[in-house]
């Protein structure tokens, strides 16, 4: 039974050196629940994560927890002799330490010892946990051999290694930053059933919308509201959607009544001042003093309400993140591929040819070679068989990327990201190592935008993003004149690009080989932005 489990927080604080970055959270998230945080990138989301996981100490406030707790960052830490045997073996230490207390307790039999050993078996599932391992690691595309180094495996293998280990691991709590980055359509269905069905708490922090809809009973919302306080919400992602849609507009309505209210009991005080100062007096005739005294009165009675209404105003809300995306001029046929092969990694038995304005979705299962596909198209990678030309400039989007000058400002990497509508100005004046993950992706997006690609291709591009920013970024790709591939599992992205031409990639099983079905008919990678 795992009814007693929970995780609460009071008056959360915590804040770098541009303030506060969570700013006095308290909730309660009881055995059951799922709750989702969600918000623009910078806001705070894996902060959060951190300070609830212990991995963070906060600046004020406190964290309380009940259970045994695991988190999965976005990014994996590891030590180079580290395996995945080693990261299994951890999973999986309580269990077995549960079991050999078991077997210590039977033999000689201590009955009041092998009760409470048998008790706290069961409530790990001790007996079950090998399996668990085996049956995640597979389902997840993580089932290497327990000899392989993790440094010898890519970010998104090393990551759905470590969720498979969570998964069998059966914490009561479970802290999840982006869970759905390197997962293909399987692994995304295993991971939401598993979610479904854990008996204790989950806090996650996900751009997946369909992940949020499918998952969570609570979102928590950490964009700032007119209150000033973080706001929970249940139903999906949609509810919630139309729900803060409603807010904003009634945030903005507010504000502009207040503020005209105010401007115009400021005048009236102004004009009574005026009045009082310059010696007025009331006209000729009776009451004379009563007059007089009653415009001190109202007078008085005015600037009160203005104080009152000043203390009680809303702020002003502020002006959201709305990316800008330039107009990307393109014209004619702008690449064309012949049948590719890269040995053991690809092999493209049709070719594929994009003109200005044509549109390809890339999907399949990990490892089919979506990433390497994208590379060959991109000039990145040579192909062992085959030829791709380009006309005008090709871009790359990749899933990782880093910067080659940390300390530099993000102004100064790309001045053009605050005019893209990705990043706001105090964020432009931070340096790089200091930018959230999500505010690094914001600005690696604007390096490639401001270079005026002809040809844009995106591996996962929603991979760290915001889903108000994944939203405008669908929005803008569909209307660009460049020519644009996009490889995603994404369910909603793929959705929304359902009548783009698309490229299936098959399974290693299947030999990898892709097949081109036709079902209808913004960006280069440099150091630095264009001036």
């Amino acid at each position: 039974m795992r009814s007693h489990v929970h995780l609460t927080t009071q008056d959360l604080t915590k804040g770098y050196e541009s303030g506060p970055v969570v700013d006095g959270i308290t909730l309660k998230v009881s055995a059951g629940h799922r709750l989702g945080i969600i918000g623009e990138n910078g806001r705070g989301k894996t902060t959060l994560l951190r300070l609830l996981a212990g991995d963070l100490a906060p600046d004020q406030g406190t964290v309380t927890r009940h259970g045994s707790l695991s988190l999965v960052r976005q990014e994996m830490p590891f030590q180079e002799h580290e395996t995945v045997g080693d990261l299994l073996d951890e999973a999986l230490r309580e269990s077995r330490l549960a079991l050999s207390e078991l077997d210590s307790a039977a033999e000689p039999f201590d009955e009041q010892r092998y009760e409470q050993a048998l008790a706290h078996a069961e409530d790990v599932e001790a007996w079950d946990a090998e399996r668990r391992a085996d049956i995640a690691l597979k389902a997840l595309d993580a089932d290497h051999d327990r000899s392989v180094a993790l440094g010898r495996l890519s970010v998104g293998q090393r990551y759905r290694v470590r969720l498979a280990c969570l998964l069998a691991e059966r914490a009561d709590v479970l802290l999840l930053d982006e869970p759905t980055n390197h997962l293909d359509a399987a692994a995304l269905g295993f991971l939401t059933e598993r979610l479904r069905q854990h008996p204790g708490v989950i806090v996650l922090v996900s751009h997946d919308r369909t992940l949020l809809d499918d998952v969570c009973t609570q979102l928590l919302d950490l964009d700032p509201t007119p209150d000033g306080e973080v706001h929970l919400h249940g139903g999906g992602y949609q509810a919630f959607k139309e729900a803060k849609r409603a807010e904003r507009q009634r945030w903005e309505q507010r504000f502009a009544q207040e503020a005209a209210e105010h401007d115009e009991l400021a005048d009236k005080v102004e004009r009574a001042q005026s009045r009082l100062q310059d010696s007025w007096r009331p006209p000729k005739g009776a009451f004379k003093h009563k007059r007089s005294t009653r415009a001190a009165n109202k007078m008085r009675t005015v600037a009160r309400r203005l104080e009152e209404l000043d203390d009680q105003r809303v702020t002003a809300p502020p002006p959201p993140l709305r990316f800008t995306p330039p107009e990307l001029e393109a014209s004619g046929d702008l690449l064309h591929a012949t049948p590719l092969e890269v040995p053991g990694r690809l092999t493209l038995t049709e070719p594929i040819s994009l003109s200005a304005g044509e549109k390809l979705l890339v999907v399949g299962p990990n490892g089919a070679g979506k990433t390497t596909l994208l590379n060959v198209l991109a000039g990145r990678v040579e192909p062992g068989h085959g030829t791709v030309h380009h006309v005008g400039r090709v871009a790359l989007l990749a899933q990782e990327s880093s910067f080659e000058d940390e300390d530099a400002t993000a102004r100064e990497v790309c001045p053009r990201a605050g005019e893209l509508g990705l990043l706001t100005g105090t964020d432009l004046a931070r340096p790089v190592r200091l930018l959230s993950t999500g505010q690094r992706r914001r600005l690696e997006l604007a390096l490639l935008l401001s270079s005026g690609p002809h040809v844009l291709l995106l591996d996962e591009p929603t991979n760290h993003l915001s889903i108000a920013l994944v939203d405008e970024l669908t929005e803008a790709l569909h209307r660009t004149r460049a020519a644009v591939a996009v490889a995603t599992h994404d369910r909603q992205m793929r959705t929304d690009f359902g009548r783009w031409r698309t490229v299936t990639l098959n399974s290693p099983s299947r030999s990898r080989e892709i097949s081109v079905a036709s079902e209808t008919g913004l960006l280069p990678s440099t150091g630095r932005c264009a001036r």
